[in-house]
Order: C-alpha cells, then structure tokens, then sequence
C-alpha cells in the first residue's frame, strides 16, 4: 500500500544549501536549459511546498561590458550581436518570463516558473546541482504539489513508482519543447546567463563550460537497482544505501524522480550538451 510521507533529506536543514522537496532540472531539468529546464530540473522536482524567500540580489553590471576570463572558454557560447540588446541583468525578470511564456505557453509558464531574480536563481542553481545540497531561496521553479509517495514500512520502506507521477507538467514541458527552441532562448540571452554566473563569484568563469559539466554530472547519475530503499533514522528520509545518500544533490534528484522520466531528461539532456558544447 503506497501512501504519502515528509520529504527525503539528509540531516537538519543548513543555513543556506538545504536540500528540501520542491519542483526537476534540471537539472529543468524541465523544458532543460531553457529550464535550463534539463539542467536544473531535476532538483525542483523535490523541493518542498513552500514559496522561498528571494536571495538579495547582488549589484547588476551591464552585459553590454566585456567579461573578465581566465582562460579560453571549452565550449564557446556564439553570441549574434545584430539581434536587438538584452535588458540589464537586474531589469531582465519580466523580459526573460515573456520569453519563456513565449517559449512553453503562458499556463504552463504560470504553473512551474517564479519570476522574481528569474535568470540569477536559474544560474545559482544549476551552479549548484553537483554539490551536496541546494537551496530552495533560489529554486526558479515553483514546489510540487502534494507530498513524495513511499511504499511499505520499516526496512521494507521504499520511494513509490507512482511518487514518478508528480512531476508530469514538468515532464510534459520536457517532452513538448524540442531542443532547438530551448538552446535557440538559452543562445539568445546568453549574456545574461554569464553576468548572473560572473556575480555569483566566478569572475574568470563561464557558465557554458559549467551548464556542459553540470549535464554530464547528471548524466553520470548512477541507476539504482530495483526500488529505491529509504531510512528514516530521525523526522526526515535518507536513502538506506550509504552510496546513494552520499551521491550529490542534482544525481538524488535524478533518482526520486523515477526511471521513467530520469530516461526522459537524460535523453533530452544529452541532445542540449550536443547543441552547445563545441
């Protein structure tokens, strides 16, 4: 008998990358990159139901500057400087969110995006996918509804086939927004994809050459062998298996949010990283 229990998490939650049941995405993982859908999303998918409070947005430089790097970036990100310009990073929230409801549908838009710091929340986040937790303060997505589905009890205590079913509008996203659109918006407002990256504390980085690590991260996500088995050694779930618990954000993601749809993300996932690595 399936039934509905709190949210799978790892310890108490930190002040700042807890990692709490909310809307995968990859990542959205959900339309991917344009949710920066596919990268992200697959986070969301978990967090818990309740709207974050907007992180304090650091002061917004204009994307019409040059950006400090390093080094060459991996995998260039081919920038076409005849289109008309991109608002400034900190007056991008309402543009981008046209742009998406443009991209996906304004209902769809309506039930899975937050618009507030839309663009920094969408880089924060995927920034940190491989990490060990994430924080919802900065999820772009909304939470999903109702509560993660487990089956049996004690040691036979496991995450439920149908919890899988929680994420379809996210799924459906992912399955009706080919990949060409996504990478088309993601090229498009690239500039300030790369500004929100610079201002989260990379100023020699480039966001194309971490999004391209952060899909192959998820792509490494490890298949866990028959029913996911949990624990709940105090108030929240764990994975019973040490190695899965141990595994990052971004990967335990991939996993609660079922076979089924992590196929799905992984397929679109790998056509996103062709489309924008060199």
């Amino acid at each position: 008998m399936e039934r509905q229990e709190p949210y799978i998490g790892k310890g108490t939650l930190p002040p700042i990358r807890e990692e709490r049941s909310r809307s995968p995405a990859l990542v959205s993982i959900a339309a991917v990159v344009a949710l920066l859908g596919a990268a992200a999303a697959a986070y969301f998918f978990w967090l818990r139901d309740t709207t974050p409070p907007a992180p304090s947005e650091p002061a917004a430089a204009s994307v019409s500057q040059p950006l400090p790097m390093a080094q060459a970036p991996r995998h260039p990100m081919e920038i076409k400087t005849e289109e008309q310009p991109l608002p400034g990073l900190k007056e991008s929230d309402g543009p981008v969110a046209a742009a998406l409801s443009a991209l996906v549908g304004l209902d769809a838009f309506g039930q899975v995006f937050l618009t507030e710091n839309l663009v920094r929340n969408i880089v924060a986040t995927i920034d940190n996918l491989p990490r060990e937790q994430v924080s919802p303060r900065v999820s772009p997505l909304r939470p999903v509804p109702g509560l993660p589905v487990t089956s049996g009890k004690g040691a036979a205590l496991t995450l439920a086939t149908a919890n899988a079913e929680r994420y379809a509008p996210q799924m459906r996203l992912v399955e009706t927004v080919g990949t060409e659109k996504i990478v088309a918006f993601y090229r498009r407002h690239y500039p300030l994809f790369q500004q929100a990256y610079v201002e989260l504390g990379y100023p020699d980085g480039y966001f194309n050459d971490r999004l391209v690590e952060v899909i192959d991260h998820l792509l490494a996500t490890p298949e866990a062998p028959g029913p996911i088995r949990l624990a709940q050694p105090k108030v929240l779930y764990e994975f019973a298996d040490p190695a899965l618990e141990e595994l990052s954000a971004g990967q335990k993601m991939m996993l609660r949010i079922g076979k089924g749809n992590r196929e799905r993300i992984k397929a679109r996932l790998r056509e996103i990283r062709a489309a924008i690595a060199a």
